[in-house]
C-alpha cells in the first residue's frame, strides 16, 4: 500500500494482500457513504407525515433505474448494482419504517 495511506489501484495490485487492503479500505469508505444514506432515511421518516408513504414502488424503481444507468455509464455490471441496490433499498425501507415509528412514539 503507498505510504499516503490511499489504498493501491486494483491494476497496480501484485499480491492478495495488496487486494484486500484496497478492498477493506474502499469498504470502510462504503460504510462511510452508507450512514449518510441512512440519515437520509431518517430525515425522510421525519418529514413523511403518513405511515404509508414510507414505501414508495414508483421512486424504489426510479432509484433503481438510475443506478442501472449511472452502473452502465461508470463501467459496474448491472449484475451488481441491481441486486446490491435492491437490498439496499429493502434495508432502507426497513429503517425509516422504524425510524418513522420511533420519531412518533
Amino acid at each position: 500500500m503507498p505510504d499516503n495511506s490511499e489504498p493501491m489501484k486494483p491494476e497496480l495490485c501484485k499480491t492478495m494482500r495488496d487486494v484486500r487492503e484496497g478492498v477493506d479500505a474502499l469498504d470502510r469508505e462504503l460504510v462511510a457513504l452508507l450512514v449518510i444514506r441512512q440519515a437520509y432515511m431518517a430525515a425522510a421518516a421525519r418529514i413523511k407525515t403518513q405511515r404509508e408513504a414510507v414505501y414508495d414502488a414508483d421512486r424504489i424503481e426510479d432509484v433503481v433505474a438510475k443506478v442501472i444507468a449511472e452502473s452502465k455509464r461508470a463501467g459496474l455490471s448491472p449484475d451488481i448494482s441491481e441486486p446490491v441496490w435492491r437490498l439496499l433499498i429493502e434495508r432502507c425501507i426497513a429503517h425509516e419504517y422504524e425510524e418513522w415509528d420511533k420519531q412518533r412514539a
